[in-house]
């Protein structure tokens, strides 16, 4: 921990909070921490009383205590559970249960006894509720309360099922689920009319009863929430800044959920901070930004009065700072993301040469191409790049089931073929027997593939891209045919190796959107980043630069971009088209669930706001502009 982060905690943070570099990292200390207890209550005999919590946040955490218990002899048999919640009504074999959720991560994995594990019952009669809640209380109070409390955080700020309004006194009880968090879970219950309005949840006033709690929480949607809960003031409207009133309560992020705290966002408001170009350009923008000037006009007094005097005294005046930041910023914009032929690219952020160039566009679904970069995907096309697009998975499970339904009934209809006539029926019946959270089968999952092939295709031939330049990986940790997704294999890495070493790119573009540790996009970047530091040392890896865009959920922060691609109003409204191709995705975007607007309302929105960004840095006025980042090889 640096200066900036001591006084960071200080100042600004109202709980003690540490910061790690990745959730795999932090989850194995927050496991150890807790075996460590387990371990010494068990060499005196006692019980250890766990609060568990579900959801992606302690996944690892669980697998890393399975790994003690298999490997290391961790016993778990005095070692009493009570989970945080559960929705209502729900039956436990259901695939959304919490119930289920244990079992597969965590119980059916380890040496615990069965009467010691206690999960909020979901099949309980409405009139039954009250008194099997006031009951679980009294079993975690007969048992010596809760030694350890694990929590995540909502977006909302809840922890538990506690939803904004939740009172600070509050006990286990059944409480009707916010609609934010409803469609947060919409992914996983196969669409938001699924997913059960009411929960049975442990009160705020439960888990502030608890000797230690852990709250824990990866990835750049949370980051918002998290410095709220950490550095905000207290409030029922998000129920997390309750634990700020807990002597022992530890908050354990990843860089990402951290990076809206002051000592990660604006480091130079909390104390002396070591400064170098990068760190600069983000205080420069940053100021400029805040005060609504342009970077050309700060002065020495704005930079003195934003905890920034430092630069001034070190680089200036601010004249000189502003010129040099803002010729940083400009050199980003170019109109030739594959380089412009026969120019002088030394302020640029792409070679001139070779060209033209073989460029490879991983897309972790068969649409974040067009939705995240298609103005650019349609530049380097024009401009005579060898374009190839990998699609990473299938996409097959965001097909709605009437969707499917369509083109079999059309199939149907057209086929001569007697299987082939019989389809739609046989799907229609499939899909009438089938209950919410039921995987599809497999004839319908492949047509759900084949629809969301078909869509892909037809943006790329819109976009102008060959039809051999597709390749659809389908990796297979995604065929699960349910939102729970298996983990990277060797033969998910192999796909991604083997299209590299196929096209040996000039330029690799793949989606740096990275909120969610056990997300599509994540994984689909865990994989590229393996296969890169398999292939490193190849010699056409040598000569290519990676390049990362967002998805439609995340922007860039400005002083993170490497390179601007302006587009123009006809080259928005043409990548606009191309997103419109992939009709399964239409009308309703389908994660995380939360945005209401269609997937093109939200790419137009967040390319016009990063041009209007760049507007008001005093840089040219563009219509639009998609951002990358540059990942550097090691």
């Amino acid at each position: 921990m640096d200066l900036t982060d001591h006084l960071g905690q200080k100042i600004f943070e109202k709980i003690d909070t540490t910061i790690f570099s990745d959730a795999r990292e932090a989850s194995k200390v927050v496991a150890n921490e807790i075996a460590g207890l387990i371990r010494a209550r068990n060499q005196i005999g006692q019980n250890t009383v766990l609060g568990l919590a579900t959801g992606s946040t302690p996944i690892q955490v669980y697998g890393e205590l399975v790994r003690l218990h298999r490997e290391e002899g961790l016993s778990f048999e005095r070692v009493v559970t009570f989970n945080l919640d559960e929705y209502y009504p729900i039956r436990p074999e259901e695939l959304q249960s919490y119930v289920r959720f244990m079992n597969e991560y965590l119980f059916d994995h380890i040496d615990i006894k069965k009467e010691n594990v206690h999960i909020p019952d979901g099949t309980l009669e409405r009139e039954d509720v009250y008194k099997y809640c006031k009951e679980y209380e009294q079993k975690i109070e007969q048992v010596g309360g809760l030694d350890v409390q694990i929590l995540g955080i909502g977006r909302t700020g809840h922890i538990g099922f506690n939803e904004p309004g939740s009172l600070e006194k509050t006990r286990t009880r059944l409480v009707t689920l916010d609609e934010l968090t409803r469609a947060d879970a919409a992914a996983s219950f196969f669409g938001e009319e699924h997913v059960p309005r009411r929960a049975i949840t442990m009160g705020v006033g439960t888990i502030l009863k608890a000797k230690k709690i852990y709250l824990m929480a990866w990835g750049e949607s949370k980051a918002s929430i998290i410095q709220r809960s950490v550095e905000g003031e207290i409030s029922a409207q998000v129920p997390a800044t309750f634990l700020q009133k807990h002597e022992n309560t530890k908050v354990i992020l990843d860089e990402a959920a951290a990076s809206e705290l002051t000592r990660r966002k604006t480091p130079w408001l909390v104390g002396p901070c070591k400064w170098d170009d990068r760190r600069i350009r983000k205080a420069v923008t940053w100021l400029s930004l805040k005060i609504s000037k342009p970077i050309l006009k700060l002065t020495d007094e704005d930079y003195n009065q934003h905890g920034m005097s430092d630069v001034v005294t070190d680089y200036g005046p601010a004249y000189n700072v502003n010129i040099r930041v803002f010729n940083q910023v400009q050199h980003t914009i170019t109109g030739w993301p594959g380089g412009k032929p026969n120019a002088d690219d030394s302020n640029r952020p792409e070679r001139a040469e070779p060209f033209p160039k073989r460029v490879l566009i991983f897309s972790p679904h068969p649409d974040d191409d067009v939705i995240s970069m298609g103005g650019t995907l349609m530049r380097l096309t024009d401009h005579g790049h060898e374009v190839h697009i990998a699609y990473q998975t299938s996409g097959n499970i965001s097909v709605y089931d009437n969707e499917a339904l369509r083109y079999a009934d059309f199939i149907s209809q057209y086929s001569s073929n007697k299987a082939e006539k019989n389809l739609f029926e046989n799907l229609l019946n499939s899909v009438e027997e089938k209950t919410p959270g039921d995987t599809d089968s497999e004839v319908m999952l492949e047509i759900k593939t084949k629809i969301r092939q078909a869509e892909a295709r037809a943006a790329c031939r819109y976009s102008g891209l060959p039809e051999e330049n597709i390749h659809f990986l389908n990796m297979p940790f995604y065929e699960t045919g349910r939102a729970k997704k298996n983990h990277l294999s060797d033969n998910d890495i192999r796909l991604i190796q083997d299209v590299m070493e196929k096209v040996k790119p000039h330029q690799i573009y793949a989606a740096g959107d990275l909120s969610d540790p056990h997300g599509t996009h994540r994984i689909c970047w865990d994989a590229i980043r393996t296969a890169l530091e398999n292939l490193k040392n190849e010699a056409w890896m040598k000569d290519c630069f990676v390049w990362l865009y967002k998805g439609v959920w995340q922007d860039w922060d400005i002083s993170d971009i490497d390179m601007a691609v302006p587009l123009s109003p006809d080259e928005r409204l043409k990548k606009r088209r191309a997103i419109f191709k992939h009709a399964s995705q239409k009308d309703q975007p389908k994660y995380p669930g939360a945005e209401s607007r269609e997937f093109w309302m939200i790419a137009d929105e967040r390319t016009m706001k990063t041009a209007k960004l760049y507007d008001q840095l005093g840089l040219a006025e563009y219509d639009s502009i998609e951002g990358f980042t540059r990942y550097m090889l090691d």
